[in-house]
């Protein structure tokens, strides 16, 4: 079994929701994930050192199983998650719906690596005035450089007939 493959099943909801009994018509991991690499538009959700939610639009990229994104160190977001790292990561979608959970640290990328990756992902950007180079993210500071790596997302396309759970473990 491929140890960064999720688990699957239906999520927990209360009576009343309609989620069938067995796990025929789950959704599979590759067809969400499309969507995540797909999408040009995500918003984060985190958690202000006084318990209130902060949620913010953000740009970014889904390569190897993590979302990708940057930002200065001084925003809202970037402070919340450096007290607090867990983070919902949403499509724009409320039927077409991808949630993902997890938490957010900052990173560096070298240009001649990941840094090459990251830039031709985030060329998806560059019609709309963005389009950071492979070196963008390298350097003490990694550019504002944050990851996000998943623990479990919810995805539904037909709710609630394929409304799937995806868990990954952690060694």
């Amino acid at each position: 079994m491929d140890p960064s493959a999720p688990t699957t099943d239906r999520p927990e909801m209360p009576d009343g929701y309609g989620l069938p009994d067995s796990t025929q018509g789950l959704l599979g991991w590759d067809e969400v994930e499309a969507r995540l690499v797909a999408a040009e538009h995500y918003w984060i959700s985190s958690v202000r050192p006084d318990g209130r939610p902060h949620s913010v639009p953000r740009w970014g990229v889904w390569l190897d199983g993590r979302f990708w994104y940057d930002g200065a160190p001084t925003t809202r977001h970037t402070r919340n998650v450096e007290a607090n790292p867990a983070v919902t990561l949403t499509l724009e979608s409320g039927t077409q719906s991808v949630i993902v959970e997890g938490t957010s640290r900052a990173t560096r990328a070298e240009a001649d690596g990941l840094g090459c990756r990251l830039s031709g992902a985030f060329g998806k950007y560059a019609g709309a005035g963005y389009s950071p180079g492979p070196d963008s993210w390298a350097g003490e500071d990694g550019g504002g450089l944050r990851v996000i790596t998943p623990q479990r997302v919810l995805a539904w396309f037909n709710f609630p007939k394929d409304c799937t759970r995806f868990t990954w473990t952690t060694p």
